[in-house]
């Protein structure tokens, strides 16, 4: 009885008052303006694993990021980048269609579509995406290396001697 009424008398000293729990001064965010989505975990794990080359735990990762916050632009490169690593080109296509949706063309978006194109081996498709990026940014160093990338693989085609 005794170790009852203590285990009572302390969980009663760790509850709050509904005084305690909501600040006078709170203000209401509508959920498009905060700071945190519950989405953010998922983006923060799929950037993580993106990194180290682990593309399908990123895809796992993005992908629940989109479908938490579907208006994370963020999220939706991220989703279009680890389908291009994965050779999912159909997928990545679709993710960035969202994305463009979202921000409209921008500089990251264009230049990871033609690093998509490049990935396909379209080489004509990645060229016109990647100036259309240098169009908006021709100082962008992402783009700009992109494009000599692209250049070098056109003038220097790489082959192994024959072995007749």
């Amino acid at each position: 009885m005794v170790l009852i009424s203590l285990a009572a008398l302390g969980l009663a000293a760790c509850q709050t008052t509904a005084e305690d729990a909501v600040p006078t001064t709170a203000t209401i965010q509508e959920p498009l303006d905060a700071k945190y989505y519950p989405s953010d975990e998922p983006l923060k794990l799929g950037l993580e694993h993106f990194g180290r080359g682990d593309y399908g735990l990123a895809e796992r990762y993005f992908r629940d990021a989109v479908e938490k916050s579907p208006r994370d632009a963020t999220a939706w490169v991220g989703l279009a980048a680890s389908y291009d690593r994965l050779r999912r080109f159909d997928l990545a296509d679709q993710a960035y269609a969202r994305a463009i949706k979202l921000t409209g063309p921008t500089i990251q978006v264009l230049n990871n579509q033609g690093y998509s194109m490049l990935l396909r081996g379209n080489l004509r498709a990645a060229r016109k995406i990647f100036l259309k990026a240098y169009e908006l940014d021709p100082t962008n160093p992402t783009v700009v290396n992109n494009l000599e990338l692209l250049n070098s693989s056109y003038r220097y085609v790489q082959r192994e001697p024959a072995q007749l």
